[in-house]
């Protein structure tokens, strides 16, 4: 283990896009066929335009809490790889993102009214490329955590059975790094969608200690079935107000922890996060963590945002709080309770970041009683 005491510096490597938000003016007690229907003009504002993607999410969430940070991705030579190249300085965030000529740059738009769950209309663009060639392991080498999104967005790393992830994760691993793997939605008429997403995970999560992907993710990528039924039951609700906690989040995160990561952290939207990990004798040999990160089982309910304008980011920015607590030394418990309430100070603008609070900001609303939300069932 090449730990270095006092080494916090974060590499986020992965999906990056330039997100596209029309703000919408809905009243937000529409149900989603009402608002959509065919024909009909919705009348939207301004759009906000922002970095979008695990590593820009995440990434400069990090830096906005502080923490030390270089982005790894790609664009391409386009208008919109020049926007997000720019926006990316602007930030004062370290990068290195070549602009890759002939390709072009990941969009998405984000459809997020009021009262609704956000949607995606995504084109993933050179992130299909992306590769291990893309990764600079000099610069992994200086860091102290290594963490990759969206793998399920990227066809290199899920084509040949993730063979591109698995040796990436097995390198980043051999530098000496803590490591973390988020994922995301997969549109079932995709590519990605027909791939053995349990062989995946088997390959790469041996060399995951944290893997934070959402509950619905991972649901639809080890147990379709469930999966399904959970969509069944919950019509046009989220999925996460009809899951129990027992025989749903827990039971899947038990499956993950099989598969060989050390620590599961399960994102469950509206109702908070769940955090499962393995015996103490797993972490023996993992610096900075240390035995009291063995053997816990703990919920921690979100807290009630002081408004909602979007929820975009809201997932990636809580892993930054996350990763950011447990690199500051905070116990297991503190690490999930900033990284809740972190969504919900995300959710209070329309990009990722801008909404973020200091952890000593966070921690005086939480001492003065700062409601939560007891959504999940038991």
């Amino acid at each position: 283990m090449k730990y270095r005491e006092g080494n916090k510096r974060v590499v986020l490597a992965g999906h990056i896009s330039l997100d596209i938000t029309p703000v919408f003016k809905n009243s937000g007690g529409q149900k989603l066929l009402e608002l959509f229907r065919p024909g009909k003009l919705l009348r939207v504002g301004k759009a906000q335009i922002c970095t979008g993607g695990a590593v820009s999410n995440t990434g400069l969430g990090l830096h906005a809490l502080g923490a030390e940070v270089l982005l790894m991705a790609k664009v391409g030579e386009d208008d919109f790889g020049w926007m997000l190249k720019e926006k990316i300085k602007q930030s004062g965030c370290e990068s290195c993102i070549p602009a890759v000529p002939g390709e072009s740059t990941s969009y998405t738009v984000v459809v997020a009214p009021r009262g609704l769950d956000r949607f995606f209309l995504h084109d993933p663009g050179c992130n299909d490329t992306f590769c291990c060639g893309d990764v600079d392991f000099e610069k992994v080498a200086g860091a102290a955590h290594f963490h990759f999104g969206y793998p399920t967005l990227m066809r290199r790393f899920y084509q040949n059975g993730g063979e591109e992830l698995a040796e990436l994760f097995r390198r980043v691993k051999e530098l000496g790094l803590t490591t973390s793997l988020d994922l995301a939605a997969v549109d079932p008429d995709s590519e990605a969608a027909g791939c053995d997403w349990k062989h995946i995970l088997a390959s790469v999560l041996p060399y995951v200690d944290f893997f934070v992907p959402s509950i619905e993710e991972l649901g639809y990528l080890l147990d379709r079935k469930i999966y399904d039924k959970w969509q069944e039951k919950a019509g046009t609700d989220d999925i996460t107000s009809v899951l129990s906690l027992r025989e749903d989040v827990a039971v899947l995160a038990d499956q993950a922890l099989k598969l060989g990561t050390r620590a599961v952290l399960l994102k469950c939207g509206a109702a908070g996060m769940y955090l499962k990990t393995a015996p103490k004798q797993a972490f023996a040999d993992t610096l900075p963590l240390r035995e009291e990160w063995g053997g816990i089982s703990y919920f921690q309910n979100s807290f009630v945002p002081d408004r909602i304008l979007s929820a975009t980011g809201a997932g990636d920015t809580s892993i930054a709080a996350f990763i950011k607590a447990m690199l500051d030394g905070l116990g297991p418990v503190e690490c999930i309770e900033f990284a809740a309430a972190t969504g919900a100070s995300c959710v209070t603008a329309y990009d990722a970041v801008s909404g973020l609070l200091p952890f000593d900001a966070l921690k005086k609303k939480i001492q003065s009683g700062w409601k939560q939300q007891e959504i999940i069932n038991p």
